[in-house]
């Protein structure tokens, strides 16, 4: 399958290159930014140097839909929307990083995003990618609306919970970290050296655009549920997140019965790892790959339960994730070419 990246001058971009290059079912035919055309690749990310030879492009939608099966759309948010109706209309398959395609609800989207959103038909059309929970076969999927860094964690922590009708539905919290790679690769005062290292900062509280998408995909699983406190938090890493997820349980349980739960739920999925009772997984230990790493604890003092799971925001939150879904898609084995064991320390 020949593919096209554009967007490839971003992290989300670069960590696509990256998985892609080594995979033995796509050749990457063009890579693509909004700027820096005819320069290498290369010239934005020296770490490919006698590796990756291509030149970034423009983006003319009739030359890549006449030369690639696939597009992968690595892009900031409000673009992928112009964009990927272009290339379904040509018959090309998208698979889409941005985000614009994530939430069904138009309203809902302008309302957090602060942007117009996708036109409906292409809502409807888009096949939410969480790939341990797609209901739909990815083999006849042509828009696939890859999930977001954070609900990629917090879903894979709650969905036994939430599906089961364990915790009571307004009880919940999600309490995220994330690296300073997940802000992207423009400049920003934000994420400076000098204002991340040694500190701690919360951000858009209880207005991060990430909230209704967690939102929408718990409602699907259980109806009952209503809003969540959704926190995120800067902290001085490049890679990784972790989201602590607290819920009250509808009735007394007990650690070895929510992991029995868990082990059961994943048993079949590779990439998610149920770690031992006690044992807590760190960022660092899924870095650089394409693993979710969950624990969990009951509290029998508070009738409440803590779930600890853990990805790295640029593989399993992003790239990989959009690599696991084209597996998917192409219907071969979803772990081909993101097997890949994590890079510590």
């Amino acid at each position: 399958m020949k593919v096209a990246i554009i967007g490839a001058t971003g992290y989300g971009g670069a960590e696509l290159v990256r998985i892609l290059h080594r995979h033995p079912h796509v050749t990457i035919h063009s890579v693509h930014a909004s700027s820096q055309h005819g320069e290498k690749l290369t010239n934005s990310f020296p770490h490919m140097n006698e590796i990756i030879d291509e030149c970034l492009e423009t983006v003319d939608i009739d030359e890549i839909a006449s030369e690639v099966d696939l597009v992968f759309t690595a892009t900031p948010s409000g673009v992928a929307r112009e964009l990927a109706p272009k290339f379904l209309e040509r018959g090309v398959k998208v698979i889409d990083i941005s985000g614009d395609f994530r939430i069904t609800n138009k309203e809902i989207y302008e309302k957090w995003y602060g942007i117009e959103a996708a036109e409906e038909a292409y809502l409807q059309e888009a096949v939410y990618g969480l790939s341990e929970w797609v209901e739909e076969d990815l083999t006849k999927a042509n828009l696939i609306s890859n999930p977001g860094c954070f609900p990629t964690s917090a879903l894979l922590g709650l969905a036994p919970l939430v599906r089961e009708k364990l915790i009571d539905e307004k009880t919940i919290i999600v309490d995220a970290k994330t690296g300073v790679s997940g802000a992207g690769k423009g400049l920003s005062p934000a994420t400076h050296f000098s204002e991340t290292n040694d500190n701690l900062k919360i951000y858009k509280v209880n207005r991060h655009q990430h909230t209704p998408e967690i939102e929408q995909m718990l409602k699907r699983w259980n109806d009952s549920v209503e809003a969540i406190t959704f926190s995120t938090h800067l902290v001085p890493m490049t890679r990784g997140i972790m989201s602590t997820i607290y819920a009250t349980a509808k009735e007394p349980t007990s650690t070895k019965v929510l992991f029995e739960l868990f082990h059961e739920s994943y048993r079949d999925d590779y990439f998610v790892r149920i770690r031992k009772e006690g044992e807590f997984p760190t960022t660092k230990e899924v870095y650089g790959s394409n693993f979710c790493d969950i624990s969990l604890d009951y509290d029998e003092r508070t009738n409440r339960i803590t779930v600890v799971s853990v990805i790295d925001n640029l593989v399993k939150g992003a790239s990989g994730q959009a690599v696991q879904n084209m597996n998917k898609l192409l219907g071969i084995d979803e772990k081909t070419g993101i097997d890949f064991m994590p890079v510590y320390p």
